[in-house]
């Protein structure tokens, strides 16, 4: 493929690889530093003029820094005449700080998005974005990738009920997605309504639909600190579910998650690789992960080849 560059940023190398090894490239050359008083610096390593360039950061890990990297990246391209700057961010950060929920409440998701902009980047490539409406926060084109092609191989491949299995939306945000893959298995769904006290904590749940005697699958965008799908998997459980399943495009699992995915009743927790899993996996054997690379690079190539990346929301090759 001429005239491509795809960088790395630090948060999520191992991806960044695998979507350049599905493209049959190699990655630009590019060094991360930090200065003794903590600013980050950033040197690319090789020419970029006139080349249409992609740089790979997931929202993960060290996110504030892994953003300040990512602005300073695209910036440093296009300074030096990159023809077009992509930044492709499996894992979009501050996505959940998507409304005015309360007074005085920021719109971060807005304001990162401001920022990507004004570093100079001319094109976003995400994956399920927590809401869809974040695309209209961007003046430049936005591709909103889904796993769902990838969500349904696993189930298909890996549950051998399925077919009578239900597809489960932890909270009522989720029910489009979760009727989507629904239609796509030609099964049920059923939802469950839950309130909060306050942020990363669920007061109580109200499940709709009937999963007595049926395989469930929780299926949902992000899993935090996992108490909203551990909640879940209880009340399907009581609810008479033979076995719970739960799959996630972001397991982002800080603080107590693992322990309460230790602790609760699934069978298994999957996840894709948007977000690095090894370390979690060491500590939790229920964890598994999808590879959702082969969706990315197809997107990059298509981008680059000038074709239309909607196709890729029913047909990708894995």
């Amino acid at each position: 493929m001429p005239n491509i560059k795809i960088f790395s940023g630090s948060s999520h190398q191992d991806l960044s690889q695998k979507i350049a090894d599905r493209l049959g490239l190699e990655l630009g050359k590019v060094v991360t530093k930090k200065f003794s008083n903590q600013e980050t610096c950033v040197e690319i390593g090789e020419s970029v003029r006139g080349e249409d360039v992609y740089i790979v950061q997931s929202g993960c890990g060290e996110i504030n820094d892994g953003l300040m990297e990512l602005l300073i990246m695209i910036n440093a391209c296009k300074i030096a005449s990159a023809s077009r700057v992509t930044a492709v961010i499996p894992c979009f950060p501050y996505a959940r700080q998507d409304k005015k929920d309360k007074s005085r409440a920021p719109i971060s998701a807005k304001l990162v998005a401001n920022m990507l902009s004004i570093a100079g980047a001319d094109h976003i490539i995400t994956m399920d974005l927590h809401a869809s409406q974040i695309q209209g926060f961007f003046d430049i084109p936005v591709d909103n990738l889904y796993a769902e092609p990838a969500v349904l191989k696993w189930i298909k491949e890996n549950i051998s009920e399925w077919k009578n299995c239900i597809v489960v939306s932890p909270d009522a945000g989720g029910a489009k997605r979760v009727t989507s893959i629904a239609d796509r298995l030609n099964v049920d769904f059923a939802l469950i309504h839950k309130e909060r006290k306050k942020a990363n904590e669920v007061d109580r749940m109200v499940l709709v639909g009937d999963v007595k005697d049926r395989v469930a699958i929780l299926v949902d965008d992000m899993a935090d600190t996992c108490g909203t799908i551990c909640h879940a998997a209880d009340k399907l459980a009581s609810a008479g579910a033979t076995r719970v399943y739960a799959i996630l495009t972001h397991g982002i699992f800080s603080g107590p998650a693992i322990a309460r995915i230790n602790s609760a009743c699934f069978e298994a927790v999957v996840v894709t690789n948007t977000i690095p899993q090894e370390d979690k996996m060491k500590n939790c054997s229920k964890i598994q992960v999808i590879d959702v690379s082969m969706i990315l690079a197809e997107a990059i190539r298509r981008t680059h080849n000038g074709e239309s990346v909607s196709y890729l929301f029913s047909h990708v090759p894995l």
